[in-house]
């Protein structure tokens, strides 16, 4: 590794150790001098991304994108309120999990404490970068992030004005840590940093999420990918069913938990799919159908196999009809993600069935999968949404940012082969 990353990486990990200990209080005040921090430099930030847009408009990226990575002092404050928004959240560290006392006397509590040193690999919104520092702050973690190339300069900026803030208070500067370098090269060496980083979370495409996995040797909390269904069943109020799906397709088509596939039984589907198609189409959607779909109207894109295991994020929807709620099911789990999947239904025995077969992060009944979010859940904010099952799954807020210990306390408390025995 090279001496640069190293550098970093240690200064990281001995920043966990101090971290970890802290109160809730000293935490609190320490976030909310970044957020003061982020708000008094924020001309210095917007000129640093300034830096950023322009070399991105001059590789001729598109203007979408350019969106996303702009900061303008507005878009600085907000971070700022973000950052005091965390500080008023609940502390998870300290909190007891589960305890009891013990036939034999002993005391037993599983308390939650930090993880240690998080890696953070994303792209994109340079907003990220506090956000994740943040909510690595709060649960007394140390954050190592890696943004996009295209963001380094607002990184760069951002980590400093951060690292500063935390100078005066009771948290270590080096709690907040940026992998230097653009290269995939310094990519690659947080994902092989095992025993310097305890956990990597990805946040970003399927292509980044997948090259994390397969090749980091640091565990990795799965992240983000989001092939969401819709599956309209045979007992669904066909007027709530299309609220439904227009919600989740067309509110905000860019983000992970938006729908990227609706389903209908056959039952219905005369009846559904024309009006589906029509209020898709006002919405601007481009629906990518089965043949059974294209039959009842017009527009419809011929459906590939790859379309249905697309996360277009984007005003587009694979769509498809089904024969039953097992079908559903069957197709849900061949292209889904695991992410968020819903059925709109008055039954609920079928209800019942999807829950309980569908095996996903979240299941929505007669609900928008657009819910699936740490706020919406009342959780406040969160690092992604996770569609792996050890340790963390769904919208991950900050208890799942954290691990636990187990912690027994006796009274000089001795095993020996006939029991335990406890002196005097």
């Amino acid at each position: 590794m090279s001496t640069e990353f190293l550098k970093v990486a240690h200064a990281a990990r001995e920043a966990a150790a101090e971290l970890a200990p802290l109160p809730r209080a000293p935490k609190d005040r320490a976030l909310r001098a970044v957020a003061d921090a982020l708000e008094a430099h924020a001309a210095w930030i917007v000129a640093a991304n300034a830096e950023d847009v322009a070399r991105a408009r001059a590789q001729g990226t598109s203007e979408a994108m350019i969106d996303r990575l702009r900061l303008d002092e507005a878009r600085v404050a907000a971070v700022a309120e973000a950052v005091r928004e965390v500080a008023d959240l609940p502390d998870p560290v300290g909190e007891v999990v589960r305890g009891s006392t013990l036939p034999n006397g002993l005391e037993l509590r599983q308390v939650r404490v930090p993880l240690g040193v998080i890696g953070i690999i994303y792209e994109g919104r340079p907003n990220v970068t506090v956000d994740a520092a943040a909510l690595c702050l709060k649960s007394g973690n140390a954050a190592l992030l890696r943004g996009s190339s295209s963001a380094y300069s607002s990184n760069t900026a951002l980590v400093k004005v951060m690292q500063d803030a935390l100078e005066g208070t009771e948290v270590p500067a080096g709690a907040v840590q940026l992998v230097p370098g653009l290269s995939r090269d310094s990519v690659k060496e947080l994902m092989r940093a095992r025993g310097l980083v305890d956990v990597l979370i990805p946040r970003g495409g399927a292509s980044l999420i997948n090259s994390v996995v397969e090749e980091s040797t640091v565990p990795v909390i799965e992240t983000g990918v989001g092939n969401c269904h819709v599956y309209v069943d045979a007992e669904a109020d066909l007027d709530l069913a299309l609220q439904i799906l227009v919600n989740s397709k067309a509110q905000r088509p860019s983000v992970c938990n938006a729908a990227e596939t609706f389903l209908v039984h056959e039952d219905v589907a005369g009846a559904f799919v024309p009006r589906a198609l029509a209020a898709l189409a006002e919405a601007g959607v481009t629906v990518h159908g089965d043949e059974r779909i294209a039959a009842h109207g017009t527009g419809v894109v011929p459906a590939t196999e790859d379309d249905f295991y697309a996360e277009f994020l984007s005003l587009d929807i694979a769509a498809a009809v089904v024969g039953s709620l097992e079908e559903a099911v069957a197709h849900i789990r061949k292209y889904g993600s695991a992410h968020t999947d819903a059925i709109v239904t008055r039954s609920q025995r079928a209800a019942r069935r999807f829950v309980a077969l569908v095996d996903s992060a979240a299941v929505a009944v007669n609900a928008s999968t657009r819910f699936t979010d740490g706020a919406e859940f009342g959780f406040g904010a969160e690092i992604g949404i996770s569609t792996q099952k050890l340790h963390a799954r769904g919208p991950m807020g900050l208890p799942e940012l954290t691990s636990t210990k187990w912690i027994y306390t006796g009274e000089g408390h001795l095993r020996t082969s006939e029991g335990t025995v406890v002196p005097g």
